[in-house]
């Protein structure tokens, strides 16, 4: 596992932040795409109609684009956690244990932490933690 300090992780965002961007959006289209799709289909009945399957066709790339984006974050030693809100966290060492410095696209830089286990609910300022 590659473990980032707070600097390294801000060096990243300009080209997390970019793929996060495109996560969240393709994640929206995706979303619009399955409720097509889901209309079509209902409208078909029991055959699905050509525009069902075009629907889903359109859902499916879409979805694959997803994965490749979260495999370029990965890829990166970047976790994604949020596909509406653009939520990553960066491993990071503080003392002996490991913990997530954790970003949100909108965010200026990483100025937040958390437990493993902590989730967005638990972040803390940076400030708040020694870093090994």
């Amino acid at each position: 596992m590659q473990y980032f300090t707070v600097e390294q992780a801000n060096r990243t965002l300009p080209l997390v932040r970019r793929i996060v961007a495109d996560i969240v959006q393709t994640y929206e289209r995706w979303q619009d795409a399955v409720r097509a799709f889901e209309l079509a289909s209902v409208a078909s009945g029991a055959e699905q109609s050509a525009e069902a399957e075009e629907r889903q066709r359109e859902a499916q790339r879409l979805a694959e684009d997803i994965a490749g984006f979260v495999r370029e974050l990965e890829a990166l030693g970047v976790e994604f956690k949020g596909y509406d809100v653009g939520l990553v966290d960066f491993p990071a060492r503080s003392g002996d244990r490991t913990v997530y410095l954790c970003w949100q696209l909108g965010e200026p830089e990483v100025r937040y932490w958390h437990e493993l286990n902590g989730g967005f609910a638990g972040r803390q300022p940076i400030d708040a933690l020694a870093f090994a």
